[in-house]
């Protein structure tokens, strides 16, 4: 029931008389009324709605000299649509915000205070070096950075490559 315009739902000539109109409107009416028809409560209410519509507008005489005008008068060529850019918005931060922002510092605070707290209590070294920099010997007063890798390995059996010919 789809149609471009008035006329052609009513299937009749955009000529037609008032009384084809009529005839035209009553024949179609029994067809999609809800009542009447075969069709889908909701697609016949859709449709009769449209007719009805139709025979309003084309059954007054100054509504029906409105609307073949428009049907007349040429459309205007419809500008092209871009999606606008998205703007960045800059807003201050809310009040429920800085709260948030707020017990998220006191957490991180609290857990570091807790952290080094139980670390001292449990008597923790805070600054021992790690184990690494002592393995290497510094009794030369060498960098700490550097550690003699081979006489550690010349000590270690399990670290001996297998001897040539065995």
């Amino acid at each position: 029931m789809a149609a471009a315009n008035h006329y052609e739902l009513l299937e009749v000539p955009s000529e037609a008389s008032s009384q084809e109109l009529r005839q035209a409107f009553r024949s179609l009416s029994k067809r999609y009324h809800p009542d009447t028809t075969d069709l889908p409560e909701a697609e016949a209410r859709e449709a009769f709605r449209r007719l009805q519509q139709a025979y309003l507008t084309l059954s007054d005489p100054e509504r029906r000299r409105s609307y073949d005008a428009t049907l007349r008068a040429p459309l205007p060529p419809r500008p092209l649509r871009t999606a606008p850019k998205p703007v960045p918005v800059r807003r201050a931060l809310s009040g429920g915000e800085w709260f948030a922002l707020l017990l998220l510092a006191v957490a991180v605070a609290f857990s570091l205070v807790l952290g080094v707290g139980l670390a001292w209590s449990r008597g923790a070294e805070f600054l021992k070096p790690p184990s690494w920099l002592e393995a290497g010997g510094q009794t030369d007063g060498s960098s700490p950075l550097l550690v003699d890798v081979g006489s550690a390995v010349a000590s270690d059996p399990a670290v001996q490559p297998p001897a040539a010919g065995s």
